[in-house]
């Protein structure tokens, strides 16, 4: 007997169609089934945080392994009012704790987000690859904005004010992402206000993603809900600045004028996810409390990858690998254009050519640009520098300090071969593969 499609399903199969795996999770997987051959194979391509959750925040939760019960849709109280103090703490934004929502990662409220509101979605290319997908399933438009290199691939005002006066009564959302998830760059302040006063005067609903915030290398993140606290929804989470990407537990703050998008979504939320894990959410008070054990974690943490991402771009630039500068997160975003007549030659025409030799010439696993939302023929991909052993570098890295040993090029080089080898071997492995390319 055969079945017919249904409507129902023709139309899910229109929104999924052409969709695959997440490529982060995909890079991944194939990476492990290439280690479980015998290959050797440095693992760039997942941006997972190599750092362990803070001792404190573990015990926190092992202290609450006995909490069972469901939690209210939009979160525990007490996390709630961390995640308020939070935002004051770290942003001097001014948030009631009844305004913000917990969820099983960021990642869900941001599709939730896209579920309950009708308006197309804004995002800059290159951007992180699951927010176009996300709009893709829910069946919204996707405006992928583009950008230069000589604005370190970040979104423009102009092009943003452009895109809006066409429909200016429009519903959108502009989701922006830093510092960046591909590219590591981040905003300079004027540039975030004249985001906002574009944002302002068409009424965009803006998500700013800082999810990697706390990882500003200089701890200099600004939120834009500084200068557009009415249209902009803060989204955090654990996963990154805490190390705790499995944990999934994200974090959405809105402003009192978008206490109904809230709303909306806990409706949403109690048909769906219900509540996020009750011994996650009480651990996670210790860690929006923060304090001195916080502090110290992340001053360790920017350390190592300031010191890791130094000697990537020393030895990009001496290879004429072009980038956007980055100064947070543990992303670099590299552009090979200056060997495409020499990558040509070897059959590589495109990004996804380029990542898949690099894999299978030199176990080196990076994601190629075009999931990011760049120009197929574009031979630019994601680094993530993650390959290494975050905590014994953040032991390390601190006795370094400590020990007063002189900064210099030649000891930080020591540094990294003895406790950050893979990285080291991945961005010497680039060079060398590149200059083995035929004239």
């Amino acid at each position: 007997m055969q079945f017919g499609k249904t409507e129902y399903q023709i139309n899910l199969n229109l929104n999924v169609r052409g969709l695959k795996t997440s490529s982060t999770l995909a890079i991944n997987e194939k990476s492990n089934q290439l280690i479980a051959k015998g290959r050797e194979v440095i693992k760039l391509g997942l941006g997972q945080s190599p750092f362990p959750v803070p001792d404190e925040v573990v015990k926190e939760l092992q202290n609450n392994a006995h909490q069972k019960d469901y939690l209210p849709v939009k979160g525990l109280a007490g996390l709630r009012k961390a995640v308020a103090d939070f935002n004051f703490r770290t942003q001097k934004v001014k948030t009631n704790p009844e305004h913000i929502m917990i969820g099983p990662g960021s990642k869900e409220l941001i599709f939730l987000l896209q579920l309950v509101y009708y308006g197309d979605l804004i995002i800059p290319t290159p951007s992180w690859v699951s927010y176009s997908p996300q709009a893709r399933i829910i069946g919204r438009n996707v405006h992928w904005v583009p950008t230069e290199n000589e604005n370190d691939l970040r979104l423009s005002p102009e092009k943003l004010e452009l895109l809006c006066k066409d429909d200016p009564s429009r519903p959108r959302i502009v989701i922006l992402n830093y510092p960046s998830n591909p590219t590591g760059s981040t905003y300079p302040i004027e540039r975030l206000k004249y985001l906002a006063e574009v944002a302002r005067k068409y009424g965009v609903i803006l998500v700013s993603d800082e999810i990697y915030g706390l990882l500003h290398h200089n701890n200099q993140h600004v939120s834009i809900a500084r200068f557009y606290p009415e249209g902009t929804i803060i989204s955090n989470g654990l996963s990154k600045w805490c190390g705790a990407g499995g944990w999934r537990l994200g974090t959405f703050s809105f402003p009192p004028k978008l206490t109904w998008l809230l709303d909306a979504m806990a409706i949403a939320a109690s048909e769906t996810f219900t509540s996020t894990s009750a011994p996650i959410q009480y651990a996670a008070i210790k860690a929006f409390e923060g304090g001195q054990f916080m502090d110290d974690y992340l001053r360790k943490v920017r350390r190592v990858l300031k010191t890791i991402l130094k000697y990537i771009t020393q030895r990009f630039d001496e290879l004429h690998i072009i980038y956007p500068k980055p100064q947070g997160a543990f992303y670099i975003f590299p552009n090979f254009e200056h060997y495409r007549k020499r990558l040509n030659k070897a059959g590589i025409h495109n990004s996804i050519d380029l990542c898949e030799r690099l894999l299978d010439d030199q176990g080196v696993a990076l994601l190629p640009g075009v999931e990011f939302g760049m120009n197929p023929t574009d031979l630019s991909a994601r680094l993530a520098y993650v390959d290494f052993d975050g905590e014994q570098t953040m032991h390390e890295i601190e006795n370094y300090l400590q020990n007063g040993i002189k900064k210099n090029n030649e000891n930080e080089l020591l540094f990294l071969n003895l406790y950050a080898p893979k990285i080291v071997k991945a961005t010497d492995k680039i060079g060398s593969w590149l200059k083995k390319q035929p004239y």
